[in-house]
């Protein structure tokens, strides 16, 4: 009789891809520990699948055997709904306001139950097609559920307002929170570090937040030297990284590693 232990390799992959790249992190969990993390950018001229095959041929780990594998959905196609207010069979509905969405798009939700709250998304059809004939099946979900779901863990028994940004190169989420209740979630694009500070100082105003007292805490793929962070800098007093030390000590990693990959790290 065979053993479930022993049919078990204790491997997890979670693949974090978008229209502009993917990132994906393989794990051992017997030993906690990292085995790969790498990312890729895709090339504007090329299809998704096409891109997505090259990144099969370049990483072969990925095509091991691991017991679980998670999509995260990188898009911004999305927003949240309060229990109270959803219905699973008007996703659509949620949408309309904030992106361009057609009878004919597919839609999905994940339940953050601790919060009472679902996050409604679109997701990337063509990349879930082209990895179910890669891995077979697998779970997805969008990643700002993670994202949103760690950030208000994060901000527990804190009696403030904190705004958390997440940066990445074409884009940003801004997730403000005050213990453990999201008072607001919003994704802008930005070209410039200019950009970035617009967006960033017009969310504070319409939430009347002050850049001289409310606490900012960043992370993703942003460091000090990032010019979108010493512009930021010079117009908000208390701007900070948000503290990964418990990513860190986890996964044998530096800071760097655990502020870009957050999300891929919590998820």
């Amino acid at each position: 009789m065979s053993s479930n232990i022993t049919a078990k390799n204790y491997k997890k992959l979670v693949l974090q891809a978008g229209l502009k790249g993917v990132s994906f992190c393989s794990f051992d969990m017997l030993n906690n520990s990292i085995s790969e993390i790498s990312s890729a950018t895709f090339s504007r001229y090329q299809s998704v699948e096409d891109e997505l095959w090259k990144l099969f041929v370049h990483h072969p780990e990925l095509k091991a055997s691991y017991d679980e594998v998670l999509v995260l959905h990188d898009n911004n196609f999305n927003t949240f709904v309060p229990e109270a207010l959803f219905d699973k069979d008007f996703l659509g509905s949620y949408l309309q306001y904030n992106t361009k969405v057609f009878e004919t798009d597919f839609f999905a939700y994940d339940a953050i139950n601790s919060y009472d709250i679902n996050n409604v998304y679109v997701p990337l059809v063509n990349i879930n097609n082209y990895l179910i004939d890669r891995f077979g099946s697998f779970d997805y979900k969008n990643t700002n559920t993670i994202l949103v779901n760690k950030l208000l863990d994060a901000s527990k028994n804190i009696e403030e307002n904190q705004v958390f940004v997440h940066v990445q190169d074409t884009h940003f989420e801004v997730v403000i929170a005050n213990n453990q209740k999201l008072l607001l979630y919003n994704s802008f694009e930005y070209t410039s570090p200019e950009d970035f500070l617009y967006f960033l100082l017009f969310t504070l105003e319409q939430l009347s937040l002050n850049p001289e007292t409310v606490k900012v805490i960043l992370l993703g793929n942003i460091s000090k030297t990032d010019p979108c962070y010493t512009m930021a800098y010079k117009y908000i007093r208390h701007i900070s990284f948000h503290d990964t030390e418990a990513l860190q000590e986890k996964y044998n990693i530096n800071s760097n590693i655990a502020t870009q990959h957050f999300i891929l790290l919590n998820a």
